[in-house]
């Protein structure tokens, strides 16, 4: 079962081509790093930064300061998988990140993509 180890490659390789699919569509790379950041918890400036280092993509998801709490919200297929069955969590962190630039490259809201509410009451 051999194949090439996504976790490996470096994210300066890796992120360009999500912010490239997403920009072929209309979008914005500005987008996509909002939407890296409510995933990841990295500001933009550090996701900047990320690509400019060695870091490789399985180390930017391991050292990501604050995953989303509702990034399980994210279901759907990627690659023809459905995120929610992913068993290796790694893998399953890597294709949120996939999904939800996909779903920003179809043209879905961010407020959708987001999976958060516009304005939510105060608690």
């Amino acid at each position: 079962m051999a194949r090439t180890d996504v976790t490996q490659m470096l994210f300066s390789k890796l992120y360009p081509l999500l912010v490239s699919k997403a920009q072929k569509k209309g979008r914005t790379r500005e987008e996509v790093d909002q939407v890296t950041s409510w995933l990841t918890g990295y500001s933009p400036e550090e996701i900047a930064q990320m690509e400019q280092s060695d870091i490789c993509y399985g180390d930017f998801f391991r050292r990501a300061p604050a995953m989303n709490p509702n990034r399980f919200l994210i279901t759907g297929k990627i690659c023809g998988v459905l995120v929610e069955e992913i068993q290796d969590p790694l893998m399953r962190e890597i294709r949120y990140l996939d999904k939800l630039v996909d779903e920003l490259a179809r043209g879905k809201p961010l407020e959708k993509i987001l999976r958060s509410p516009v304005s939510s009451p105060e608690q």
